[in-house]
């Protein structure tokens, strides 16, 4: 006869929250390095309501994500996770530093509330950022 644990075994749970933790903070580190690299002021303009901010900063963020869920989904341990979540990280503020390049004044054009410009940025921060995760499943 075996002995029932009350709580079963709780370290997937201490794993989830590890995972789950560092994540967070690496979401909060690239939203603030983002937010630095980016000329216009992404926070003050959504709460004006200004549109375009929030599509690009939100595409951002999601390009970002989705590489990370990879990373997360598919690294050995913790430093694993956190060396490939730096890299995208860096892909991440590497294409807007392209996008920038390539329309110039982008950073302008969202601060004037223009969805196409926000769009474009957000599409290419989304698409990047799945080629990124499906290139992280090694």
């Amino acid at each position: 006869m075996t002995s029932l644990q009350p709580l079963g075994n709780l370290q997937p749970v201490g794993s989830f929250l590890l995972y789950f933790g560092v994540a967070l903070v690496f979401e909060a580190v690239f939203i603030a390095l983002y937010m630095a690299v980016t000329p216009h002021r992404e926070v003050s303009l959504i709460k004006q309501g200004n549109g375009a901010a929030a599509i690009s900063l939100g595409g951002a963020v999601l390009g970002f994500t989705l590489p990370l869920g990879s990373v997360i989904a598919h690294s050995v341990d913790l430093i694993h996770m956190a060396e490939w979540s730096v890299v995208a990280l860096v892909v991440q503020l590497g294409i807007f530093l392209l996008v920038n390049f390539l329309l110039r004044n982008i950073s302008r054009r969202i601060e004037d509330g223009n969805i196409a410009a926000a769009t474009i940025l957000a599409v290419a921060s989304f698409a990047v950022g799945m080629i990124n995760a499906a290139s992280m499943t090694y």
